[in-house]
């Protein structure tokens, strides 16, 4: 299956470079890297690293994932979404993988084994969205990563609108609402390597981010009967 991983990036040059080289090639075709309107570099970084460059100017993760998708090959059957912070490994992309390569699967979530470093205010919005899509669509499901593989036939059909950070929670409740298979397997996370957090970084943030996690999941709900 042809492979693109798409990893969204707002001012992470000092990560972004490293992230790129670290990934394994063998599971992907093709690394794009979106520059949401980085002043830092990131643009420059990620090119030297190997990655494909887009930069998509109007900011938001869902714009920038957005961006990232619209340039696909058209042959790309598999999009991989990781975030360019390092706080999650691309070594562990086969992982990531192997549910829809083995057929299994058309949404395969990377979820967070270790939240040490990820403060629990900062959860709030991932543990409402999981709990909603288990009680509504009978799914059980524990996080709503950034960590993520997913069928193109299935991202195509689910028609994606938001273009904020409530990106991660409408692609899993349109897939449970459409029955998609939606597989959760484990994943590394740790501290952030680069950056700062865009929506997290306080408790006031978080709370807002959550609240407009979950708001962006009942409306995707909604969407989709």
């Amino acid at each position: 299956m042809r492979v693109t991983l798409i990893i969204p990036a707002l001012n992470e040059a000092e990560v972004i470079g490293s992230l790129v080289a670290r990934v394994p090639r063998e599971s992907v075709d093709e690394v794009i890297v979106v520059d949401n309107g980085s002043t830092d570099g990131t643009a420059p970084a990620a090119a030297r690293a190997g990655a494909r460059v887009i930069t998509e100017t109007r900011r938001g993760y869902g714009s920038a994932c957005w961006a990232g998708v619209s340039g696909l090959s058209p042959s790309t059957e598999v999009a991989v979404f990781l975030d360019g912070d390092g706080s999650q490994r691309p070594e562990e992309l086969p992982r990531v993988l192997a549910p829809i390569l083995a057929g299994s699967a058309d949404l395969v979530l990377g979820v967070r084994r270790s939240s040490g470093d990820h403060p629990f205010h900062a959860m709030l919005g991932t543990r409402a969205v999981a709990a909603f899509v288990s009680w509504r669509y009978g799914r059980r499901l524990t996080d709503i990563p950034p960590f993520r593989a997913i069928r193109m036939e299935l991202l195509r059909r689910i028609d994606m609108r938001d273009r904020a950070f409530g990106w991660p929670a409408e692609m899993v409740v349109k897939a449970a609402a459409v029955g998609a298979r939606v597989v959760e397997v484990p994943v590394a996370q740790g501290p952030r390597l680069g950056g700062r957090s865009k929506v997290s970084g306080t408790v006031i943030g978080s709370v807002r981010a959550g609240y407009g996690f979950f708001r962006a999941a009942v409306r995707a709900a909604a969407e989709i009967r």
